[in-house]
C-alpha cells in the first residue's frame, strides 16, 4: 500500500514539474522578446529541475557505496580532467559523477553532460554557500539542490581558492560555524559518505601573509580530529595542504607553492593536478573502505 502511495505521489511530482518544464521552454523561447533576464534564469531553473526529476531513476545510487559525486568549480573540473580522475574511478568499477557551476550542470560516469543542474543556490559553493545548501530540506526526488546531491551515496564537495582571502579572525570563525552547521546535517544522515575537500590556497600575487595563515587555520580545523572525531561518515581531503607552501623559511608559505603555479593565476598548475588527482582517488575510495567496516559494525 505504501508503495503504491508513494508512486502517486511520484507521478504527481513529476506531472508538475512536467508543466513546469513546458513553462520553462515557452519562457525560453521568448527570451530573444526581450523577456527579463532574471525570469529567463528562473525559467531555466526550473526546466532544469524538471529534467533532474525525469532522469532521476539513471542517477540514484544502488545501495554499494560505489556512487560517487563530487561538487567543484573551475579548480575541481581541472583536478578531475587533467588529474585523471574519472577514469581512476572507473577502473576501480565506481560510478563518478560530478558537478561544476549551474551551466556546466552534472556530468555523468561517462563524461558526458547530464543536460542540467542542480540548481546550486546563486552558483555559491563558498562556506555560506554550502551551508545554505545543506539547510535545505530533502525530499525523495532531485528538486532543489541538496536532493540532487542526496540521490548520490558519497558526496565530495570544495570551496574555491577566493575563501583563502579570510581577511580577519572573526571571518575564520564565521567559516567554522558554517561548517559545524553543515556537520549537524550529515550527523542526521549516517547512510551517507561526506567528504569535505578543502579550499586551495591564493597565489602570493592574491594574498598576505596574515590571510593565508587563516587559510591554513581552516585547513587544518576541517582535517582535525577536532572537527571528524565521532563522525564516521564525515572526512577530509586537505586539498590545501597539498598546494601550499609548508617550510615557514619561505616567503610563500601557506600560499601556492611554487611548483604549481603559472604566473599569478590562483588556480593550480596542470602538474598539480597531475599529482594530486590520484591521491583524490585514494583518499575517497579509502574513506569508503573505512566506512564500510564503521557502517558493518555498527549497523547504521
Amino acid at each position: 500500500m505504501k508503495s503504491k502511495v508513494l508512486s502517486k505521489r511520484n507521478c504527481m511530482v513529476i506531472g508538475i514539474v512536467v508543466l513546469i518544464v513546458l513553462f520553462g521552454i515557452l519562457v525560453w523561447d521568448l527570451q530573444g522578446r526581450g523577456l527579463r533576464t532574471a525570469m529567463v534564469s528562473q525559467a531555466r531553473a526550473f526546466a532544469s529541475m524538471g529534467k533532474a526529476v525525469l532522469d532521476s531513476s539513471s542517477v540514484v545510487a544502488n545501495g554499494d557505496f560505489t556512487n560517487v559525486i563530487f561538487l567543484h568549480h573551475s579548480t575541481g573540473q581541472n583536478l578531475i580532467e587533467q588529474g585523471g580522475v574519472r577514469e581512476a574511478f572507473a577502473t576501480a568499477g565506481y560510478d563518478f559523477w560530478d558537478h561544476g557551476y549551474n551551466d556546466q550542470g552534472l556530468t555523468r560516469p561517462d563524461g558526458t553532460a547530464a543536460g542540467y543542474s542542480y540548481n546550486i543556490p546563486s552558483d555559491n559553493t563558498d562556506p555560506d554557500g554550502l551551508a545554505r545548501i545543506f539547510a535545505q530540506h530533502v525530499y525523495e526526488l532531485p528538486v532543489n539542490a541538496l536532493s540532487g546531491l542526496f540521490q548520490h551515496e558519497v558526496i565530495a564537495f570544495k570551496s574555491c581558492f577566493p575563501v583563502s582571502n579570510i581577511i580577519s579572525d572573526e571571518q575564520l570563525e564565521t567559516y567554522k560555524t558554517y561548517y559545524l552547521s553543515m556537520r549537524d546535517v550529515m550527523d542526521q544522515h549516517p547512510d551517507k559518505i561526506f567528504i569535505i575537500v578543502t579550499q586551495p590556497p591564493l597565489n602570493p600575487a592574491a594574498t598576505d601573509a596574515a590571510a593565508a595563515a587563516r587559510a591554513r587555520a581552516l585547513s587544518e580545523w576541517l582535517s582535525s580530529p577536532e572537527y571528524l572525531r565521532g563522525h564516521p561518515n564525515v572526512f577530509c581531503f586537505d586539498f590545501f595542504n597539498y598546494l601550499a607552501e609548508d617550510d615557514p623559511a619561505f616567503p610563500d608559505y601557506n600560499m601556492l607553492k611554487a611548483a604549481y603555479r603559472d604566473g599569478t593565476d590562483s588556480h593550480p598548475s596542470m602538474k598539480a593536478s597531475e599529482t594530486i588527482g590520484p591521491l583524490f582517488v585514494d583518499f575517497v575510495l579509502n574513506a569508503i573502505q573505512t566506512y564500510r567496516v564503521t557502517y558493518s559494525a555498527n549497523g547504521f
